[in-house]
């Protein structure tokens, strides 16, 4: 056996001797750091795994996180990030848990005056602090996950297609278009109409505020495409300002049909159908 793996062997033999005590202190220690935001039963359970597949590497000297031999524990630290991002911890208190294992075991290893033990804690302590930014960068990228779900689902929320008739859809949109949600807005569209076979459909941008070129143009566009599929499209619900805006820009809506407010939309829609809508008189 070479000197350099009789050095890795020492401090490997000495944190597989004291696990149970070292997992022990290494809980209550982020507990205390946490203060009871995580159970130690939860604590316990993740530093047993990790602690388990961190245990081999002990003594792999300079050698970098990337590779292959430390993909297990990687794997594991950016599961156990993209748990903290979920349940509200801060990058610091998730980076913390690693760091901590740290300070445990060199008070385990205080009194040992073996000069290579020390180099053998340094070298320990450097893996360490290589493990505790990698959480660090897990911990964004989850956290940067979550925000682009988030995004995508309050698209979904916030451009409902609703069926008002047969073979009539509706468009209610509201608050502020940008291209990606216009895009969605096409994509559903398009996607409900091969559903229903719906012949007609009612984008109304009553409780639109501002449009600019761009997302005028994507409205533009998404009645080309609905009309390639069979189906007219009808916008509704122009502001004054909106329609100031677009003669401004010089945007063009030529043959496609506008209405003053959904109502009027949906009456033109259901004529094209052959429905004719009649006030009925009241005695």
């Amino acid at each position: 056996m070479t000197a350099d793996a009789q050095r890795a062997q020492n401090l490997t033999d000495l944190l597989r001797a004291d696990a149970d005590t070292l997992i022990g202190t290494w809980v209550d220690t982020v507990a205390a750091l946490l203060r009871g935001r995580s159970t130690k039963k939860e604590l316990e359970g993740d530093f047993k795994e990790l602690f388990a597949a961190l245990l081999p590497l002990v003594g792999n000297d300079g050698k970098s996180i990337a590779g292959p031999e430390f993909a297990d524990l990687r794997a594991l630290l950016e599961e156990y990030s993209r748990g903290r991002v979920r349940a509200g911890f801060t990058p610091s208190e998730t980076a913390s848990s690693v760091f901590a294992l740290k300070r445990v075991v060199f008070d385990l290893t205080e009194n040992s005056d073996d000069p290579l033990m020390f180099r053998q804690l340094m070298a320990f302590s450097g893996l360490l602090d290589a493990l505790g930014l990698l959480t660090f960068e897990s911990y964004a990228q989850a956290r940067e996950e979550i925000i682009r779900e988030q995004s995508e689902q309050l698209l979904e929320l916030t451009t409902p297609v609703v069926k008002v008739w047969e073979g009539v859809l509706a468009v209610p949109l509201v608050g502020t278009l940008d291209s990606a949600r216009t895009q969605v807005v096409m994509e559903k569209l398009l996607e409900a109409l091969v559903e229903t076979g719906s012949e007609h459909a009612i984008i109304d941008i009553t409780g639109v505020f501002a449009v600019d070129t761009q997302v005028a143009q994507h409205l533009l566009k998404t009645v080309v495409a609905a009309r390639l599929m069979g189906a007219e499209c009808i916008v509704s619900g122009i502001r004054p300002q909106i329609a100031q805006t677009i003669v401004a820009l010089g945007i063009e809506f030529g043959d496609i049909v506008t209405k003053a407010s959904l109502a009027d939309a949906l009456r033109h829609a259901l004529r094209k159908e052959g429905v004719d809508v009649v006030r009925r008189e009241t005695v």
